[in-house]
């Protein structure tokens, strides 16, 4: 007969069978809006390169996750996500696979970066975003409600492609801020903050429907990135 055991340990979290493992990331540092060269547009989505600083995350975040054993790296229409996954799926012999949903929130006239402009000079609109946390104050802009939900479906479809698999998604601060929102049940701006090349870990259960389907288990991990306080420098 065998023994019963005398003491108890604290078990390391495994992920159920049958969930997904993801890992939504933000891109690397874009470059600055300049009012008299705008960004080209994607699809009405202003679509800015990297900086030499956010070539340097995306090297640093190749390091970091290039010997977890990702299955799948997706990234959105948008240039800057594909910049930033590029040194991961090089160090893992992986081709990139885009998800159109992916891409950033939709900012209507702010596009193709002038609302970083219409923020930093206190344009009433930004404000107003601001003050009520919801995008579609912006004239034209998607509201919280569409981002959720165009961003959300996207993260599911995925996990319901990869069950027991960890795959990454290189996507954008604002739809990070909407997915772990919508698994946490607040808003889509009540996570703001996300680091360039931060790291934000989901298991969803693609038996299950809702919330509850989704566990969060890391948001803005992004120690390759720089100190808790301060990004490092490419030099």
């Amino acid at each position: 007969m065998t023994a019963e055991p005398t003491t108890y340990p604290q078990h390391t979290y495994q992920p159920p069978d049958g969930t997904a493992q993801i890992l939504l990331v933000r891109h690397g540092q874009s470059q600055p809006y300049d009012p008299a060269k705008p960004f080209d547009l994607v699809d009405g989505h202003g679509d800015p390169h990297l900086t030499e600083r956010g070539h340097f995350q995306a090297k640093q975040l190749g390091e970091r996750l290039g010997n977890e054993p990702i299955t799948a790296i997706y990234v959105s229409t948008l240039t800057r996500t594909h910049q930033t996954a590029a040194p991961l799926a090089s160090k893992l012999g992986l081709d990139v696979r885009v998800e159109s949903d992916l891409r950033e929130v939709f900012l209507g006239t702010g596009e193709g970066g002038r609302f970083r402009e219409m923020s930093t000079n206190g344009h009433p609109e930004a404000i107003a975003v601001r003050e009520a946390k919801e995008w579609s104050m912006v004239t034209g802009a998607e509201s919280n409600q569409q981002l959720t939900e165009r961003t959300s479906q996207a993260v599911w479809s995925i996990a319901c492609r990869h069950v027991d698999e960890l795959v990454v998604a290189v996507c954008h601060g604002g739809v990070i801020a909407a997915v772990l929102g919508y698994a946490l049940g607040i808003g889509a701006m009540d996570l703001g903050g996300c680091r360039h090349t931060g790291v934000n870990h989901l298991v969803i259960d693609p038996r299950l429907s809702g919330p509850e389907a989704w566990t969060v288990r890391a948001f803005n991990d992004g120690s390759h990135a720089g100190s808790l306080t301060t990004d490092y420098s490419p030099t």
